[in-house]
């Protein structure tokens, strides 16, 4: 299944092999199941995407979800506030993860091994259960660059680093929390012409909630480039979308991105219509590849989605978007 799912060319590869998933995780997780059978749906009776169900994303607080009885290899943790209880994602084969960041990338931005890979992600770093992390880790291994790694509060290192590399003419991935991002460019105004800025959302209670078009508008200033780039992605995923400046994102081949009316969770929505973000993303194989989130949008008719804040109820995790 796994070639498969990464080598999907068309919609309705999409949409057959979505199918197949659904089925399988309906037989072999017992949560899921639990949930489809709550709401009376049948994998014999759904013969499109909007009518398979998807799973609150709280369940991955209070429950084990799997779709696989082989021992977990790794558990990743969302980071939430104190007191709160964060998403573990119970990962079973890490070969998923892997192939999913790395094809995703690729098809984006290319080959991995064109950039010397900087990141910037204090608060993420001092943990070891981050998805984050270890995706950046690995590919800052892959990227085979002497100058590629994390950056904590060493800003100094980071900024004699970045204007190195760029006025050489080295291709440039400086990926950080938006926080931290900020931190760099009160300290030091750049004028790059060889670095690609990406921010992965966050604040982390250490500055005010601003809008993902206010804060792109800052970066770009401070960081004298013409486009900022964002990651969309979460503990309970193991795959991202990527937006190239424009605040609308694009899901590799194997991700895809519902809406559903906030009023009735079961009905999804017509294009450019806000409502609550539904992700179709078919490397949760192992778990779950259907699942509700508490984040806000609307997609477009090309595939395309907005991410528009979150709900008002939602728990404030650190990979939590900006609020409009």
């Amino acid at each position: 299944m796994k070639d498969k799912v990464f080598n999907i060319k068309t919609a309705l590869e999409f949409k057959d092999l979505t199918l197949q998933v659904f089925e399988y995780q309906f037989k072999h997780n017992n949560v899921y199941r639990s949930f489809c059978d709550l709401l009376n749906v049948h994998p014999s009776d759904v013969e499109n995407l909007d009518e398979i169900p998807f799973l609150p994303i709280e369940f991955f607080k209070s429950h084990q979800v799997l779709s696989s009885v082989k021992q977990v290899q790794k558990i990743f943790s969302s980071s939430g506030t104190t007191g709160k209880k964060t998403s573990r994602h119970l990962v079973t084969d890490l070969g998923w993860y892997q192939q999913s960041y790395c094809e995703g990338f690729k098809h984006f931005y290319g080959n991995i091994e064109q950039y010397t890979v900087l990141a910037l992600l204090p608060g993420y770093l001092e943990r070891d259960d981050s998805s984050l992390v270890y995706m950046v880790h690995d590919l800052i291994n892959k990227s085979k660059k002497a100058s590629s790694g994390f950056y904590l509060n060493n800003l100094d290192e980071l900024t004699k680093t970045i204007t190195q590399l760029d006025q050489r003419g080295e291709k440039v991935l400086l990926i950080g929390v938006s926080f931290a991002l900020l931190d760099l460019i009160e300290k030091e105004q750049f004028h790059l012409q060889n670095t690609m800025i990406m921010e992965t959302g966050g604040m982390k209670g250490r500055r005010r909630e601003i809008t993902r078009m206010e804060l792109h508008q800052i970066l770009k200033e401070g960081f004298g480039v013409s486009r900022i780039h964002s990651e969309y992605g979460m503990t309970e995923l193991l795959s991202q979308g990527y937006s190239k400046g424009d605040g609308v994102f694009e899901c590799p081949p194997w991700m895809k991105v519902l809406i559903r009316d906030v009023e009735d969770p079961l009905t999804v929505l017509k294009n450019q219509k806000t409502g609550g973000i539904n992700i179709i993303d078919l490397a949760n194989y192992h778990s779950c590849a259907f699942i509700a989130t508490q984040d806000l949008g609307r997609n477009f008719s090309d595939g395309r989605f907005e991410v528009l804040g979150r709900f008002d109820h939602s728990d404030i995790r650190g990979c939590n978007l900006m609020v409009i």
